[in-house]
């Protein structure tokens, strides 16, 4: 038996993970009920999507996504931010859509990835990339067997580290999977010896010519007609053209959470209180990290880079003074002197940082940067070498670790504190939430007099009675207006600024003007047209943090294909201009029948003539009114020289054409032409079959309503 094998028949926290859904299936069936219908609705309230049938429960949505979090914590990233976390459910999403639509193909063709193969992308001679980059030696940067044998070894006794080796695992099968499968779909292609000969032809081949053209707007509108019908057989053939996303609109009125003159006036009192206090201290910087809304910075900065309200209390010098309160950004702050010295106007540093993470704790990359700055003031290496061997900054790795010149408070106070404290040429440790780094300063401009001013501030917000306050006139509003007549009424009354927001898709995170709304769209989208949107809660003010909102949905497009009466214009606008260009290229045919010249027919028809070089099938636009014209150029390409060509009908106008010199493009032989289309048949073969077979598989999207 491998050892895979065994490491997944010894993973009991899946069997702990299995038995822990079930009973909360189990749970949720019993609050719903135990008959089959209401164990139908318990499944169709946690129906996060369907992909090709398959319905997918919030339920294993979210196991999936739990899992995917604490993997990127065992990879060293131990708090997931709002913004990460999205980014992680937008992963697993894609994730479940290729798994359940490529699963059932893999089926069908009786695909799959056998232990031995495996155990050979682990661990025989073609490693997979997986493998190769999870254990890289950092000091070279190159695969260590040692490294993969150790850790495998210590799967076998530590369950974390066992849960995050069976995730890549499950990856590389994956992986191995899609490229089976790309594999045999390519093979089946194959560009043909004509195909390529006639590509060749196309790109081989530059062409200067004269046109003329007759623009639809130019034709009255009042000389055809399209009929209601002929509308109807447009749009049922041509349907698909006019699916539509769902969306929602709304119309709301905001009722913004500011602080009151109440707010100030307290903030005011609590920084007065603590004036003496800051004066008398010996440790000011200890009681503002204790006191103040936020920690001493310690940055330095010269008299020209301090805010104008305290430049001249600084350039004072009194260390014992305080200055303040006074309000600056809606906050109350008091100033206090902590030091005046002479300090580099800005620094050249480059540095090396040595990375905690799943097997490296602090205390190691401790003793792993002192070994490292050991070696090089032993001369055994240089700075610029280590750095690019083993610094985990890749930005500035591969440059020997050169940051270049900064300012002062342009990094985290430690390594600041660090470079601006020090002298040229020095080679210090400084210790910050990255790691630890090996700073070695290269250059510094010349000193200059800065001053480190500590501040201890209170932000005016609003008080619970100022919340209460607004709330109440919120939900005053909303309860005054239970219709949306009633709502418009009450806005005109009273000379309230509506707002209006329009093409509002399910997944949004923010409207115009309203940040951290997606609890606000995720209401709406539960809502009826012309109804107050309600929260969760069934509230009609919605909580944004710094509002409230008392909205209505406005306009509700469900998601599918538009009704007919709501494209019939744009129909109308498409049909009229073929049946114009049907009547300029009969008349155009007409006079080309005659014998006449591309030139007499300008003169007769009052058209002008253009001129247009250099052009090639890859083309984009032509010279002349015709600006972007695909049908033009692509005819121009392969009509014969000296000869009338059209009439040509374009989505501007309609076109006749004489070629009046071809030349031979060599950029291309035609080898090179197949080759680059078996290239791009190759690359386009697994993109664009996923996303027909994702197109066919009816997705249902339903995660709006649950994030």
């Amino acid at each position: 038996m491998s050892v895979l094998q065994t490491l997944r028949e010894k993973a009991g926290w899946l069997v702990a993970v299995v038995i822990g859904v079930a009973l909360l299936i189990f749970v949720v069936s019993d609050f719903f009920g135990s008959g089959g219908g209401s164990q139908r609705k318990a499944r169709k309230y946690y129906e996060i999507a369907q992909i090709g049938g398959e319905s997918v429960s919030y339920i294993e949505f979210d196991e999936r996504l739990q899992h995917l979090i604490e993997i990127y914590r065992l990879s060293g990233t131990p708090n997931i931010t709002e913004d990460m976390a999205e980014n992680l459910r937008s992963q697993i999403w894609e994730q479940m859509v290729r798994e359940k639509i490529l699963n059932r193909e893999f089926r069908k063709l009786g695909l799959e990835v056998s232990d031995d193969e495996v155990d050979a992308l682990v661990l025989g001679d073609n490693k997979h990339p997986i493998v190769m980059q999870l254990f890289q030696d950092p000091q070279t940067g190159m695969f260590n067997e040692s490294y993969l044998v150790n850790f495998l070894k210590q799967t076998e006794v530590d369950p974390s580290i066992k849960a995050y080796w069976l995730f890549f695992e499950d990856e590389i099968v994956t992986d191995r999977l899609n490229t089976k499968y790309n594999n045999l779909v390519a093979k089946g292609l194959h560009v043909t010896k004509q195909q390529a000969e006639f590509e060749h032809s196309l790109v081989s081949r530059s062409v200067d010519f004269t046109y003329i053209g007759k623009y639809y707007n130019s034709f009255p509108d009042s000389l055809v007609s399209v009929s209601t019908d002929e509308i109807r057989r447009y749009y049922n053939t041509r349907k698909e053209e006019y699916r539509r996303p769902a969306l929602r609109s709304m119309e709301y009125v905001s009722f913004d959470v500011s602080p009151s003159e109440d707010d100030y006036q307290q903030a005011l009192r609590w920084i007065s209180e603590r004036s003496v206090e800051f004066a008398e201290t010996e440790e000011p910087v200890q009681y503002i990290n204790l006191t103040a809304d936020n920690r001493h910075t310690g940055f330095y900065l010269t008299a020209d880079q301090l805010p104008d309200s305290i430049r001249d209390f600084a350039l004072a010098g009194d260390r014992s003074a305080v200055y303040g309160p006074y309000l600056e950004d809606d906050t109350y702050k008091l100033a206090r002197i902590i030091d005046i010295a002479e300090r580099p106007d800005s620094v050249r540093a480059r540095h090396i940082l040595i990375a905690p993470g799943p097997e490296k704790t602090m205390a190691m990359a401790r003793s792993e940067a002192d070994s490292i700055m050991n070696v090089i003031r032993g001369g055994m290496m240089n700075f610029e070498v280590m750095a690019m061997i083993a610094s985990e900054d890749q930005g500035s790795a591969q440059v020997g670790g050169d940051l270049g010149w900064f300012g002062e408070g342009m990094m985290v106070t430690p390594f600041n504190d660090a470079c601006f404290s020090g002298r040229k040429g020095d080679m210090v440790l400084a210790e910050t939430d990255f790691g630890v780094h090996i700073i070695e300063i290269l250059d510094q401009s010349r000193r200059v007099r800065k001053y480190n001013i500590g501040f201890v501030d209170r932000q005016v917000i609003p008080g619970s009675a100022t919340i209460q306050r607004i709330y109440g006139e919120a939900s005053q509003f909303a309860s005054g207006n239970p219709s949306y007549e009633r709502f418009n009424q009450t806005v005109a009354e009273q000379g309230l600024n509506k707002r209006i927001a329009t093409d509002i898709s399910a997944n949004q995170k923010d409207i115009a003007g309203l940040e951290n709304a997606r609890g606000l769209i995720m209401s709406l989208f539960q809502t009826e047209q012309g109804r107050i949107v309600l929260d969760f809660n069934q509230q009609a003010v919605i909580d944004l943090g710094d509002r409230y909102v008392v909205a209505y949905c406005t306009d509700v497009q469900e998601e599918g294909f538009a009704e007919i009466d709501d494209v019939a214009s744009e129909i109308r606008f498409t049909l009229i201009n073929r049946k114009k260009a049907d009547l300029i290229a009969a008349e155009l045919r007409e006079k080309v029948n005659e014998g006449m010249t591309i030139e007499q027919i300008a003169g007769e028809m009052d058209l002008q003539i253009e001129e247009s070089a250099g052009i090639t099938f890859r083309s984009f636009s032509v010279q002349g009114m015709a600006g972007i014209e695909p049908a033009l150029i692509s005819a121009a390409v392969v009509s014969p020289e000296g000869e009338i060509t059209g009439p040509v009908e374009g989505s501007t106008g309609v076109y006749l054409l004489t070629v009046n010199n071809a030349t031979e493009v060599t950029a291309e032989t035609a080898e090179s032409v197949h080759e680059r289309l078996s290239s791009m048949m190759q690359i386009r073969a697994s993109y664009e079959l996923f996303e027909a077979l994702r197109k066919g598989a009816g997705i249902v999207d339903k995660r709006y309503r649950f994030f």
